[in-house]
């Protein structure tokens, strides 16, 4: 079976009176050996769990690991201005090590846009903007820069980044808009409960979206996938299709992970629709059931 690096989401409401739970947390990831933490991009109360800044959350969870990757789940870039958005990812990859992964979508929360100030139609166009400046404030110095919505005179970024040529950039999205992306500005994709049809129609899309033979192999395929543990209680509906099916077994979860790395993923994030207080009993299960059967 090919090798499929596994993560855990850490989306679920932690208690407010305890800010070191999901600190906690992340640590009993680390040991019990998952490859990387996730934490999503909201500004508004979503009601479906936590609802914290991804780049502020992850330099905590940076100074609490040693080894652990991180990975915003996904970051939305026309929220942050280009010049910030690559000094914060810098300083973040320079304080853990080079563990940040940059998982990136362009939103779709009109509310949050609303809020922000920036017009929903323009969120596309912003994210390839901001994507291009970034990489070449990470990449040149001094950097100059001519976009739609960022202009850059011999500027030299805060923080250069430890990782050459900044963090990976994992792009998110299904459109051939989100996959042209991906090829333009990334180092990988990130889909969102991704079956293997999926993955391999998205493998096939972005070769035929390549302008050059070899642009699409370069690109790691990755994925959140949605788990309730068998015997841990669900606190929301995951929005997708549970791994595993309906009643998840150690045997149904891992055929499922299997499949999807014979299609071609190579990283999975596991998006836990529970409470905080079953959030380490479901990684435990992970680690014990399901991560052996992987190796």
């Amino acid at each position: 079976m090919p090798l499929l690096r596994l993560g855990v989401s850490l989306q679920p409401r932690w208690p407010l009176d305890d800010g070191g739970s999901v600190l906690r947390a992340a640590r009993h990831a680390e040991d019990l050996g998952f490859d990387h933490v996730a934490v999503g991009n909201r500004l508004l109360d979503s009601g479906f769990g936590l609802d914290t800044d991804p780049l502020v959350l992850l330099a905590a969870v940076a100074g609490a690991t040693t080894h652990l990757r991180l990975l915003t789940s996904v970051l939305v870039a026309p929220y942050y201005p280009a010049l910030v958005l690559a000094n914060q990812a810098a300083t973040l990859d320079v304080v853990s090590g080079g563990r940040l992964i940059l998982g990136v979508g362009t939103g779709w929360n009109p509310d949050e846009f609303n809020a922000v100030g920036v017009p929903p139609k323009e969120r596309g166009a912003r994210t390839d903007d901001h994507l291009a400046a970034a990489r070449a404030l990470w990449t040149r110095r001094p950097a100059d820069f001519d976009g739609p919505f960022t202009t850059l005179r011999a500027a030299r970024l805060g923080v250069p980044p430890v990782t050459p040529g900044g963090p990976p950039v994992w792009v998110g999205g299904n459109s051939d808009a989100a996959l042209r992306r991906a090829l333009r500005f990334g180092d990988g994709w990130y889909g969102t409960g991704a079956d293997p049809a999926m993955v391999t129609d998205v493998r096939r899309r972005l070769h035929e979206l390549a302008t050059d033979a070899g642009e699409a192999d370069h690109l790691i395929l990755a994925s959140a996938a949605f788990l309730t543990p068998p015997g841990i209680p669900a606190a929301v509906s995951p929005p997708g299709r549970p791994l595993g099916g309906a009643t998840p077994t150690a045997a149904s979860v891992t055929d499922d992970l299997g499949r999807l790395a014979e299609a071609g993923l190579t990283a999975c994030t596991m998006w836990l629709p529970v409470t905080a207080e079953h959030v380490g009993e479901a990684m435990e299960w992970i680690a014990a059931e399901v991560a052996p059967q992987l190796a």
